[in-house]
Parts: C-alpha cells; structure tokens; sequence
C-alpha cells in the first residue's frame, strides 16, 4: 500500500486544494513512502490555498528554471522560513519543499490557482520573495527571469509592475525610475506623484493579512521605493 501513498495524497490533494494541494499531497506521500513517517508541519499552515505553500511551489519552479538547484537558493528558502516560523516548522517546510523540486511544476495551473486566491498585493509581494530568490546567487539569470515574467503574466500582474520589482534587483542605469513605475522626461512634480501612487501601492500594511511573518519583506520592499525616490530627487536636484 506505501508504494501508491504518493499518488493517493496527491489525488486527494488535487481534489481538496487544486493544482497546488495536489502537488504538496504528492510530495507529502512521498515523505511517508520513503521514510515511513508521519509529516508533523502544522495543518493549517500548510492548506493549499495558503499563501506560504504558493510559494514553496512557485519557488520550486523558478529554481528549476536553470536546469540547476545552487545551494545558494536552497538556503535563500530554508533562512526565509525559519526567519518567519522557526526551526521545527522549517526542517517539515524543507523537507517538503526537496521532494516539491523533484516534480514538474504546472506553472500555468498553479498560477491560475495563485491569480484566484490571492489578493493582488499579495501576488506582488509573492513576486517580489520570487524575484528574492533568483538573485541569491549573485544574479538573476535569464532563464529564471523568463520564467519569474511567466509567472508574473499569469497571476495577472502588470508589466509596470514586473519592471518596477525586477529593477529592484536586476542592474540597470535607469532603475530608480522603473521602480517609480516613470520615464527620465517626467516634471518633477510628476515625479512626486509616482512616489506618492507607489509608496501607498507598496506599503506594507497592504499585506498585514499574510501575517507579521511576511511584514518583513514587505518593509524592505517599500524601503526601496524610497530609495529609489531619494536617488531620484538628488539626480534631479529636488528638494
């Protein structure tokens, strides 16, 4: 019977929670049939509509991008969750999270899971952590940047957006504009403007729901926002 766990859990995962409780009930019917044991994560912190299991999944998909798995990634993940949750809710999350890489991911269906369920500041928080990711080993490579504006397409984020985040880590002389969402010829009073639209769009009470173990990333988030401003008004000689 344990050697059809993985294909029972998955299906129940699939029919309980869709593309995403399919491919974490796959995983965790992996666990039991290799090593036997219960999985002790807490329940519900790990439902599939769950912002934190979208992800684990999604960031499996884009460390999968280069044909690659760096050490780099894998800590990148294992330090954001035991930030956020501690060490015993890690060890489950990782353990999770190894037997999710070896998987094809359907990157369209979880993202139209993700485009359902999450609010759409969430979906820019989650692209930001993605985005996180593929730059923990120095760079962001294009294969991972192809797939992270795959990903961002599908859960319906705009390509302003996209530009805005992935200016946030990805070196370009222009930058401190494309993460105010503005071109160089804007008046300055434009430029106010877009800091104004883009500090209230980022800032992170708009994902308090997630809980205060995502406020974190969200400040670092909204801190480049003001940067980006600063950097700006310098350049410009605004006061």
């Amino acid at each position: 019977m344990s050697a059809f766990n993985k294909w029972i859990f998955g299906g129940l995962g699939w029919a309980l929670g869709g593309p995403i409780g399919g491919i974490l009930g796959f995983a965790l019917g992996a666990i039991t049939e290799e090593s036997g044991k219960t999985y002790k994560a807490e329940p519900q912190r790990m439902l599939p509509n769950d912002f934190s299991a979208a992800l684990l999944v999604l960031c499996a998909a884009v460390m999968k991008a280069d044909q690659k798995v760096m050490r780099s990634e894998l800590e990148f993940v294992r330090q954001f969750f035991a930030r956020q949750f501690g060490e015993q809710i890690t060890q489950d999350r990782m353990l999770l999270f190894r037997e999710i890489l070896k998987q094809d991911i359907a990157i369209g269906a979880v993202c139209g899971q993700v485009r359902q369920m999450v609010d759409p500041p969430s979906r820019l928080q989650l692209l930001h952590l993605l985005f996180g990711l593929a730059a923990s080993d120095g760079q962001v490579s294009k294969p991972e940047l192809t797939v992270l504006e795959q990903i961002a397409h599908l859960i319906g984020i705009a390509g302003k957006d996209f530009e805005s985040i992935k200016a946030m880590f990805v070196s370009d002389p222009d930058a401190a504009y494309r993460i105010l969402e503005i071109e160089r010829t804007v008046s300055d009073d434009e430029v106010k403007k877009a800091y104004r639209r883009m500090a209230m769009k980022y800032h992170p009470d708009k994902v308090h729901h997630l809980g205060p173990e995502y406020q974190k990333d969200a400040q670092e988030k909204f801190k480049k926002i003001n940067e980006a401003y600063e950097e700006v008004k310098r350049e410009r000689g605004m006061k």
